[in-house]
């Protein structure tokens, strides 16, 4: 049996990913910096899963955590997934400096030390930047000179040392977009909180909504984490991860609102971004003086500009993997149905639907993990 470090595994996108691994036939060992999941502890409770309790900033004492689960049966850990990540649009920029950078640095190093055979790191198309794009790959994009935003700027930095540090066979980036799916507590549930509140659907600038807002679905990125993993092909490489369904701002809103909203009517209003950038500008000062794990009120600076370009990247290196190992994308049609089983069970067991909960206070809605 082959084994699997996968950290942040209790947050929306590590949980499936330990999924995936379990499903592939992994052991895995999963870091939980507080609270677990009701997944986790299921897969726990079949021997799947071994649960470490850890901070990936401290990692003296994690690999210490690590090596004492390892002597239960592990002889070595074939690949280590790095999931966890501060992922916000405000906050101070140390804290994102010692969640988002020096942790891989510690955990590139802690990597070498056991011997691991390919570290993965989970990253984000933040990093090439918030501008209008033509369906470029990853080959065609360098990475932002200016990413305007600690979270892309200590990914971008992860990246390079990565790469400086490690073989190519032994590295892969995964590079998702707007992650979405049953489950997730932020993009969705708080776009449908927004639009609850709002008679308007609101864009800025000269797209007018029609700019592509480049959803990921979650399991689509938890495939990708494992072909990143196992396979030679994926070696060294960037991947950017994306639906094959192109969506626009207004056509995600419009499917928010259908999706949790049926029958109510919204009126547009298109404003100028300047006047988005100056509201925006306002609410990101604030909730970085007073270091809020998310803006104050929307919408951030990051976020506006965010929802006014045409993220529109290529996600060709991932149809390859996919093609190459025999797996089809996961729909835009699967996820939505994904969705109604999922509130479906939760409303036979008395919990709130997706759109009636709060949204994380570990994430802002523009952003891509």
């Amino acid at each position: 049996m082959r084994h699997a470090l996968i950290t942040g595994a209790a947050g929306f996108i590590g949980r499936h990913a330990v999924r995936e691994f379990v499903e592939q036939g992994w052991r895995v060992f999963a870091l939980v910096h507080k609270a677990s999941s009701s997944l986790l502890d299921q897969l726990a409770s079949h021997g799947r899963v071994t649960l470490i309790r850890g901070d990936v900033t401290r990692a003296a004492n994690l690999a210490e955590r690590l090596k004492r689960a390892m002597k239960d049966g592990a002889a070595s850990l074939d690949v280590l997934v790095h999931c966890a990540a501060r992922t916000s649009d405000v906050g101070w920029r140390r804290e994102f400096r010692r969640t988002n950078f020096e942790s891989v640095r510690d955990l590139v190093a802690m990597a070498q030390d056991l011997s691991v055979g390919r570290f993965v790191f989970v990253s984000t198309t933040d990093v090439y930047g918030l501008k209008d794009f033509n369906g470029e790959d990853e080959d065609e994009l360098p990475l932002a000179a200016n990413p305007r935003n600690p979270h892309p700027e200590f990914k971008i930095a992860s990246e390079r040392w990565i790469r400086r540090h490690l073989p190519p066979e032994r590295y892969a980036i995964v590079r998702p977009a707007a992650v979405w799916g049953a489950g997730d507590t932020t993009l969705t549930p708080r776009i449908a909180k927004f639009l609850r509140r709002s008679p308007w659907i609101v864009h800025f600038g000269k797209w007018r909504g029609a700019n592509r807002w480049p959803l990921a679905h979650v399991r689509n990125v938890a495939a990708a984490i494992f072909l990143a993993a196992v396979s030679s092909e994926a070696a060294g490489c960037a991947i950017n991860v994306l639906d094959d369904e192109r969506t626009s701002i207004e056509d995600f809103y419009r499917i928010v609102a259908e999706r949790f909203l049926p029958g109510k009517t919204f009126r547009e209003v298109c404003l100028p971004l300047w006047v988005g950038e100056a509201a925006g500008a306002i609410v990101s000062t604030v909730s970085n003086c007073l270091n809020l794990d998310r803006p104050l009120i929307d919408p951030s600076l990051y976020a506006v500009r965010s929802v006014s370009s045409n993220l529109d990247f290529s996600n060709r290196k991932f149809l390859q993997l996919l093609a190459k190992a025999g797996r089809p994308i996961v729909t835009r049609e699967e996820g939505m149905r994904e969705l109604d089983e999922d509130d479906a069970r939760r409303s036979a067991m008395g919990r709130p639907s997706q759109s009636d909960r709060p949204a994380s206070r570990g994430a802002a809605a523009c952003l891509r993990e």
